[in-house]
Order: C-alpha cells, then sequence, then structure tokens
C-alpha cells in the first residue's frame, strides 16, 4: 500500500505570506500584513501625527483641484478607488464629481473589510445620490473585473501606495491594471517626491511612537491569527532613508537572540540579535521617474497637480 502524505492545510489567508517571508533569507513580510482591523486603525493614527506629512499634503492637493481633476477625467464617471480603506480622502472628489453629475457609482477595493464597512456606512449617509459597491480583494495579486463595470471609468490609486511596490512590480501592476481597463478610462494615482531626508525620517520615526507600533503590529496579527508567540519586546522599529534605491525601509530588529513558534505552521523560527525582517520600502519619485513608469506602463501622462512645497504630485494618466 502506497502511503500517502496529505500536505499541511494553511487556513489563514496569511499563512503562506508568513511561512514564505520568515523562512526567507534575510526575513522579510510584505506590506499588506500590516491592514488588519488594528493595522488600519493604527495607520489612521499615523496619518494624524505632525511629523507624517504625506496624507495631509495629497489631501491638500485634492482640496485645491477635485474641480479641476473631475473635469480632466472626463464625463459619465464610475470611480473605483484601489486600497481604499476608510475612503476619508477621496470625499473631496466624490464631492466634486456629484456636483457634475447627477448619480455617481463607487466601488472601494481593499483588502480590509472592517475598513470598508466603515466606508460604507459614512459615505451613503453623507451623499444620497452616491451607490456604493465594497470589493474585499487584494488587488496587488488579483484585480476586480473593472471592463464590466458602468460608464468611464475614474481609478484612483492615491495615498502613495504605489511606492510601496518594488519598481518592477510597480510597472507590472499597472500594466495588468492597464489590461482591466477600456480606452478613455483614466487613473489618479498619487507619488511621494524626493525631499530632504530629515523629513523623510521623522515622517516614518514620530515622537508618539505610532509608526512603531504599525509596525509591530504585523507580529501581533501573527500571534492572534496563527497562534505564534512573538514577544513584541524583543524587537524594535527601525526605519531610515536608503537615498542610493530612494526609498524609506522599514524593519523590525530582534534585540536578542530567541525562538518563536508559530502554532498554525508548526514551525520554529530563529532569530538573531540584530537580525531584522524587512516589513516594507515607500519609494519616493522625481517627475521624470513618475513620467518613466507611467510611460513604460502604457498610459499618457495627461496632467500632475503639486502642492506648494512639491512634497507630493497627484497625476492623471489615460489608457
Amino acid at each position: 500500500m502506497t502511503a500517502i502524505k496529505n500536505p499541511a492545510i494553511l487556513s489563514s489567508p496569511i499563512a503562506e505570506d508568513v511561512l514564505l517571508g520568515l523562512s526567507a533569507r534575510p526575513k522579510q513580510l510584505p506590506p499588506k500584513l500590516f491592514y488588519d482591523a488594528e493595522g488600519s486603525r493604527l495607520f489612521e493614527q499615523i496619518t494624524e501625527t505632525p511629523e507624517y506629512y504625506p496624507t495631509r499634503t495629497e489631501r491638500g492637493i485634492l482640496q485645491d483641484y477635485a474641480a479641476e481633476i473631475i473635469f480632466q477625467a472626463g464625463s459619465n464617471l464610475t470611480m473605483v478607488e484601489l486600497g481604499a480603506g476608510s475612503a476619508s480622502k477621496t470625499r473631496v472628489l466624490l464631492d466634486a464629481l456629484l456636483r457634475r453629475q447627477l448619480r455617481a457609482e463607487f466601488y472601494p477595493v481593499d483588502v480590509s473589510s472592517s475598513a470598508l464597512q466603515g466606508a460604507l456606512r459614512s459615505l451613503n449617509g453623507d451623499f444620497p445620490r452616491l451607490h456604493v459597491s465594497p470589493i474585499v480583494a487584494d488587488y496587488s495579486h488579483h484585480l476586480p473585473d473593472l471592463k464590466s463595470l458602468p460608464g468611464r471609468k475614474l481609478v484612483l490609486f492615491i495615498g502613495s501606495s504605489i511606492g510601496n511596490f518594488e519598481p518592477q512590480e510597480a510597472k507590472e501592476f499597472l500594466q495588468r491594471l492597464r489590461g482591466s481597463l477600456q480606452a478613455t478610462d483614466a487613473l489618479l494615482i498619487g507619488f511621494d517626491l524626493v525631499k530632504d531626508a530629515a523629513v523623510l525620517h521623522t515622517a516614518y520615526n514620530d515622537a508618539q511612537g505610532v509608526t512603531a507600533a504599525f509596525n509591530k503590529n504585523l507580529l501581533a496579527r501573527i500571534n492572534r491569527e496563527l497562534g505564534a508567540n512573538f514577544d513584541l519586546s524583543l524587537f524594535q522599529h527601525v526605519a531610515f532613508w536608503n537615498p542610493q534605491m530612494s526609498r524609506i525601509e522599514m524593519h523590525l530588529e530582534s534585540l536578542r537572540q530567541h525562538t518563536v513558534y508559530v502554532q498554525d505552521l508548526r514551525r520554529v523560527f530563529h532569530f538573531d540579535a540584530g537580525e531584522r525582517i524587512h516589513t516594507e520600502n515607500s519609494y519616493k519619485f522625481s517627475s521624470e521617474s513618475i513620467a518613466q513608469l507611467l510611460r513604460t506602463s502604457g498610459y499618457r501622462l495627461e496632467k500632475s497637480w503639486t502642492d506648494p512645497q512639491q512634497w507630493f504630485s497627484v497625476a492623471l494618466a489615460r489608457v
């Protein structure tokens, strides 16, 4: 009789990413794992810290230019937002959209169902002429079928989320997105710009320690969902500017040699003192690198808007 060995069943949606990431050399975990309910809550806190400029700077651009952005995008628009979260910054664009058309469809897409439910409740109450249809999906790997949605699409990918992709991955993602759209559809995308290193450093090392808590929550999530025994006090948050790669890097550094057992994976992972888990890259762009990325991904850059300090750029690109 032939013995058949049953493979391990990885029931949690994060199990495979954790297994692959903690088995890698060096260890790494994808930033999408940040955004469980607690992670989403902590990120909202980060955006309100005085050091974290991207959210308020981009929000200012959208507030100043919302009507112009919607006019540039065209008429009869259906809005889709990738990585919508609570959709807090999107409200100003939705308001401008509903000033130009009687009704509108909005499809917020996010991996966090709790964030989307909050957005649904808030938007439905404030925009009676808006129909909101949330889509829970990991858009970085599996884009929803956007061609089937009605009207001309305006896809929002704001919040400098494109900076969390590796350069080749960013190009491939934008190409896949382009393949799910039709001619004349548009993409509104946010880019964090290269700036003084001190400004960048403090943005990811806030004095209140909210970003550190956000980073460590990734380990707490593995504890909660996979039965791991990470001791968060044995790790410290590390974030720094890498000028050669034009990116901020975030890591979790082990303070001493120890092991961690992840029950659902039935695996023990060893950590040396000073060993790091690479949790996020946040690439920063120039006007030249923005134009090149969009061009090589199959888009035509129509117009861009920035703030007076030129810390952030919001670009409208056409398929």
